[in-house]
């Protein structure tokens, strides 16, 4: 599921590409046709996102409320004229964390003499959005309706505060997270308690914060709680910024090379523990692809985390194995030495 930086990313874009216009808003799936017929000729004032959800305004103090939870995407495509922007945001198909993947040349749009051809929809789109110069198409979502303004508000207040918005309340987050017998671990991940954190902001957060996952919130200390949040809005706000996520320091990455401990071996290996041999190959064990892959001065995905699907690899800081379990439904990443 994308984070909330992606959502942000988003919101960004409906902006740069749709701002002030008027739209032509259709379900070419049909199971959105009631609400595109409200929105249809109305025009687009703004663009919000809070957390994983994201907030199109329209005047008439409406707006479209939509998520892509695990299986939806925005696709983009736009004439010779419209701003630069990604292809598709969301839709994890074989990703994991950030999506966002460039249409090769000519094939999403075509231009004909001064005139632009809108394309045709492709699959199952719930709604489509069309301006002056491009067009964006929303497929599998979690959610996707009208809402008027006191709806916004209602949903607004059943979320907690986001790291990477101006208005983020840390003293909020402070107090929800120390009043809960839940484990830090688990309580990062409740929307609740704070917007837009994913698995991967969630496990590389508490390792930088040198906390165990698995302590109950209310017995961390409030400086460490609040020294988590600080670190959210860094990390979370960089990666709105650059369109992948980026937690490792310089120094910690693929030019550190940690031996594992005397003895150590990684969960659930066969056979019994060894001394210290060569140092494996740093990198992710789940290929985590980011939008920036191979963009020149981009960090290298398999050295953009310190724990996130690192499980067996030796922890960049101590060498210690990087250990997994579920918790929740959900697999947890973390170092059980630097992480107490």
């Amino acid at each position: 599921m994308p984070e909330g930086h992606t959502v942000h990313r988003l919101a960004r874009t409906f902006s740069s590409l749709f701002a002030g216009q008027v739209l032509r808003v259709t379900s070419p799936q049909g199971r959105f046709a009631d609400g595109a017929a409200v929105l249809d000729g109305r025009r687009l004032v703004a663009s919000e996102a809070w957390g994983k959800q994201l907030f199109l305004g329209f005047e008439g103090d409406l707006w479209l409320r939509t998520h892509l939870g695990l299986y939806g995407a925005w696709t983009f495509a736009g004439a010779p004229d419209a701003p630069e922007v990604a292809h598709a945001i969301g839709a994890p198909r074989k990703r994991i964390g950030e999506r966002e993947t460039t249409s090769p040349s000519g094939a999403e749009h075509v231009a004909v003499a001064a005139e632009w051809e809108v394309p045709e929809p492709r699959g199952q789109v719930r709604v489509r959005l069309l301006g002056a110069h491009a067009v964006a198409d929303l497929t599998g979502p979690t959610a996707c309706e009208v809402i008027t303004a006191e709806e916004k508000t209602a949903v607004e207040a059943r979320l907690g505060p986001d790291p990477i918005r101006d208005d983020g309340d840390a003293d909020a987050f402070v107090a929800r997270v120390g009043r809960s017998r839940v484990t830090i671990g688990q309580q990062l991940m409740d929307q609740a308690v704070v917007a837009g954190v994913g698995n991967i902001y969630r496990a590389e957060v508490l390792f930088r914060a040198g906390v165990d996952p698995l302590r109950p919130g209310r017995d961390v200390p409030a400086a460490a709680v609040r020294a988590i949040w600080d670190d959210l809005v860094v990390l979370m706000r960089d990666g709105a910024d650059r369109g992948a996520i980026v937690t490792t320091r310089p120094e910690d990455r693929e030019s550190r090379q940690v031996r594992p401990p005397e003895g150590a071996r990684s969960p659930g290996a066969a056979g019994p523990p060894g001394p210290a041999g060569p140092v494996p190959p740093s990198g992710n064990r789940g290929r985590t692809r980011q939008n920036t892959d191979g963009s020149p001065g981009a960090v290298p995905s398999d050295q953009a985390f310190y724990v996130y699907h690192r499980d067996g690899l030796p922890c960049r800081v101590c060498g210690s194995p990087v250990l997994v379990k579920e918790l929740a439904g959900r697999n947890l990443f973390w170092c059980g030495s630097c992480q107490t």
